[in-house]
């Protein structure tokens, strides 16, 4: 398998960590559907603070207000795969969080072999 480098769109959906969809949570449930959709991946990350449309701020230093806590969910592939996956998202999201798209470079590093070389390409072996 070949790595692309080049230009990229990144996808980042913010929601609170407890949102759900059909009794799944929302974040899992993009990722699912990012890879069913066939984008070449998504990481979700949690946030330890953050405060959105309702002005609340919901931290980890406070016990009463930690239940809520934002998650990331980021995408980066191709802009016309990206934008093709937008229709499935607004559907899962509607109101609920925050979505951007923003241009982004792809940068693919060589592996490096035991030996200490690096491959021309990564994940090609001879």
């Amino acid at each position: 398998m070949t790595r692309t480098a080049g230009p990229a769109l990144r996808l980042t959906v913010i929601v609170g960590e407890h949102e759900v969809w059909h009794h799944k949570p929302l974040h899992a449930e993009i990722v699912h559907r990012a890879h069913a959709a066939g984008l070449a991946g998504a990481s979700v990350f949690r946030g330890v603070e953050g405060f959105g449309a309702s002005s609340v701020i919901h931290t980890q230093r406070l016990l009463s207000l930690s239940e809520d806590l934002p998650v990331a969910v980021i995408v980066v592939d191709a802009e016309e795969r990206v934008r093709g996956f937008l229709p499935r998202l607004a559907e899962l999201v509607g109101e609920r969080g925050l979505v951007t798209v923003e241009p982004c470079e792809v940068i693919a590093f060589p592996e490096r072999r035991p030996d200490g070389g690096a491959d021309t390409a990564a994940g090609e072996r001879g």
